[in-house]
């Protein structure tokens, strides 16, 4: 019912906090850390989206210096995205049950200080986390074609391997509950191991500024981590953290039932689209 609900972006950060190496180094060891935790035992070398390197931190101030300011202020933001966001999942402590649907998937919220209620999804998947990665971020454009909730998303620029700013369009709701929405969003792709990330909030971009008769809607921290299952490397452990202010006048118990449905509802259109793409090279082999 919400398409902009899958909003991964990224935060704000001052412009002469950017320009300071040692602070960028510790943001950067920071989250070299915590993805170590959320990824758990596997290889130990950043793959694909991450210069081998000796370590994630010289490929990153490495790539860093060729960067002009407007482009290193969202490549900071993303990251900030991605330190808050494993932060809140690496605390297990605190949430409580919002729904379960009947194969298992699960919807939990906690409110945090300073952001407020966020949700979060926890799901398994069929598929292997590759191929989840491949749709949800390296055909990001599509999306609009297999979730109803989402009319448009359009790629406004890419930074590098991991950083691209986005605008999304929300599909309209039945008995427009939910007014039109839209959301500009700063987004930052990881791969740690066999682990795939993707997190994100909202930000500012030139060529996308706020729309007539559209409301822009703020989102984030937001991340989803895809990670194989240990007991079938085939299949995936999805999780979704979503934290989204959709602004306007709508009361707070309408939106928590809105953003918990959504994100059962988005598990279920990803796995429609999945076992769609399964047909189809099936049928092409034939």
């Amino acid at each position: 019912m919400l398409p902009a609900t899958f909003k991964l972006c990224a935060g704000i950060s001052y412009r002469h906090m950017r320009n300071m190496t040692g602070l960028r180094k510790n943001a950067m060891v920071a989250i070299h850390h915590e993805l170590n935790r959320l990824a758990g035992p596997g290889p130990s070398h950043w793959i694909s989206q991450v210069r081998r390197r000796s370590s994630l931190l010289s490929s990153r101030i490495e790539e860093e210096d060729g960067y002009n300011e407007e482009e290193m202020s969202y490549v900071k933001q993303g990251e900030n995205a991605l330190q808050k966001a494993i932060t809140i999942l690496s605390e297990q402590d605190g949430w409580t049950v919002e729904t379960v649907a009947a194969n298992g998937d699960k919807v939990l919220s906690k409110v945090l200080p300073d952001i407020g209620k966020v949700f979060k999804l926890e799901v398994v998947l069929e598929q292997h986390p590759e191929n989840l990665y491949e749709e949800l971020v390296e055909n990001m454009e599509q999306m609009g074609e297999w979730n109803p909730n989402v009319k448009q998303v359009k790629i406004l620029q890419k930074i590098g391997q991991d950083t691209m700013i986005t605008h999304e369009e929300s599909a309209e709701t039945p008995g427009n509950v939910v007014g039109p929405r839209d959301f500009v969003s700063v987004r930052c792709a990881k791969r740690r191991g066999s682990t795939c990330f993707l997190a994100g909030m909202s930000t500012q971009h030139p060529k996308m500024p706020e729309q007539k008769g559209v409301i822009r809607a703020e989102n984030g921290p937001t991340c989803i981590v895809m990670k194989p299952c240990a007991e079938d490397p085939n299949k995936t452990k999805f999780t979704w953290l979503l934290s989204i202010d959709l602004k306007g006048w709508i009361p707070k118990t309408i939106i928590n039932k809105v953003l918990s449905q959504t994100q059962v509802d988005f598990a279920n259109h990803l796995r429609h689209r999945m076992a769609s793409n399964v047909s189809m090279e099936m049928a092409h082999a034939c």
